[in-house]
């Protein structure tokens, strides 16, 4: 591994020195094992702890197939995804992993009794497999996280409905927590140049979500003027949605959670804002009834920020606790796009409301690789910028998780793996610098 950071480090070493490189027999990377997927049986989402489960293991470097890369991972992050498979919930990833091992003789390698983590990465081309020719040894990369096979038509107006779509490092094994990931090629983009490995790693995931949740025509296709509703709008994904909707002329009301949150949205532009909980927001009454009467006085709230107007779009992703007043509080012919349900998957609303207002409930998962691209141009032009917060080592990573489950963080929280140290990567010193302080903003507060 060193004479690999030793050539990434170097700036000066080709592409046929890349190639020339002989790969290590084994890598550093984070996982769980299959054997204690019962680990936390009987306990609380809440008391499920990350750092017990994850572990820092020597794994063998996999094979590599035709249409595939392996990389030497920089940088990656920790996203809601690799909290859910340290806590094997819903489910063990290893179900995932077992049958995806039986769709073909190549994808067996992915089942294991391990499952490297990790839906992020930044890093340097090392291999490419036969079929490939838009990347080579050498090249600096980041990498989205959808893997698909597109044997079935029903992927190819949009690959997200791909049958066989997966999300890499959840859905598959040989994720981003790690020294080398191994991935499509298709799934590979190219590094935003003014950017450090860490800055340009955490990204991925959540930005690309967010931009086709909210802004392509396959999510809620947000137009100039709309009124935005962002739950968590400081959050890793959120954060990303409120920089789309500055960025695209429409106006985000910013739920958060305390006077800091509230901050961050400030300097990002926003100033329509909500603390739920200085303002108290109670939207169940108990474990069974919802509250409508606080859905009544959060519309009046948001009224008040809009100078009387309904939202037009709510970028939903607590799911069941927000979920009845975000369908409430929508505007007659307004759209409620959902990502994730981070509070619970059952989602109870008043249908009254949705369908006598000929509202609309979307379905919005990760992006297809053009949206994805998109979303990464958008981070290269300087135009939307990484959230990042804070920095952990890629042995500390069960820690980064751990704050990611009880939500002590702020916007994202990324892992350095073979990077010795943070600011490292930056090609174009000119561009960050018209920058800095977009790129530091979660970092300051």
């Amino acid at each position: 591994m060193k004479d690999i950071l030793d050539a990434i480090q170097s700036q000066n070493a080709t592409s046929a020195d890349f190639a020339a490189l002989p790969l290590p027999d084994s890598y550093r990377a984070i996982t769980v094992r299959k054997d204690e997927q019962d680990m936390f049986a009987g306990l609380s989402t809440r008391d499920k702890d990350p750092r017990k489960s994850l572990h820092l293991d020597e794994v063998p470097v996999p094979e590599l197939g035709p249409g595939e890369a392996l990389v030497a991972v920089m940088a990656s992050s920790v996203n809601y995804n690799s909290v859910w498979t340290s806590i094997f919930e819903p489910l063990s990833t290893f179900g995932f992993l077992e049958r995806y091992g039986r769709t073909s003789e190549l994808a067996k390698r992915h089942d294991l009794p391990y499952h490297i983590i990790g839906s992020d990465l930044a890093g340097v081309v090392l291999r490419t497999g036969p079929g490939v020719n838009a990347w080579n040894p050498g090249d600096e990369v980041v990498a989205h996280c959808l893997s698909v096979e597109l044997e079935s038509s029903d992927g190819h107006n949009d690959t997200m409905l791909d049958p066989e779509q997966r999300i890499w490092g959840f859905e598959t094994n040989f994720g981003g927590l790690a020294e080398i990931a191994l991935v499509k090629s298709n799934q590979l983009m190219p590094k935003p140049d003014h950017l450090s490995w860490e800055e340009a790693a955490a990204p991925g995931l959540v930005n690309s979500t967010a931009y086709r949740q909210l802004v392509s025509r396959n999510g809620a296709g947000m137009k100039q003027g709309d009124n935005v509703l962002i739950w968590g709008a400081s959050g890793g994904l959120g954060s990303y949605a409120t920089q789309f909707a500055l960025a695209g002329g429409a106006n985000p009301i910013c739920v958060v959670s305390s006077e800091q949150k509230a901050d961050i949205c400030r300097a990002m532009g926003a100033e329509a804002i909500i603390d739920r909980n200085a303002e108290g927001y109670k939207f169940w009454k108990d474990e069974h009834n919802q509250d409508p009467r606080e859905w009544k006085r959060f519309g009046k709230r948001i009224r008040e920020l809009t100078g009387g107007e309904d939202v037009d779009i709510v970028f939903e992703h607590p799911g069941r606790e927000t979920f009845g007043a975000s369908v409430y509080v929508t505007r007659k012919g307004g759209t409620i796009v959902t990502c994730a349900s981070t509070s619970g998957y059952n989602h109870e609303y008043d249908n009254r409301y949705l369908w006598m207002s000929l509202k609309r409930i979307i379905g919005s998962h990760f992006a297809n690789y053009r949206e994805a691209w998109e979303a990464n141009r958008l981070i290269a032009k300087g135009k939307i910028h990484p959230t990042l917060s804070k920095v952990y080592a890629l042995e500390d990573t069960g820690q980064a998780a751990y704050d990611v489950h009880r939500n002590l963080h702020q916007g994202k929280v990324g892992v350095l793996a073979l990077a010795p140290e943070e600011g490292l990567g930056v090609r174009d010193h000119e561009k960050r610098a018209l920058h800095i302080d977009a790129i530091n903003r979660f970092r300051n507060v």
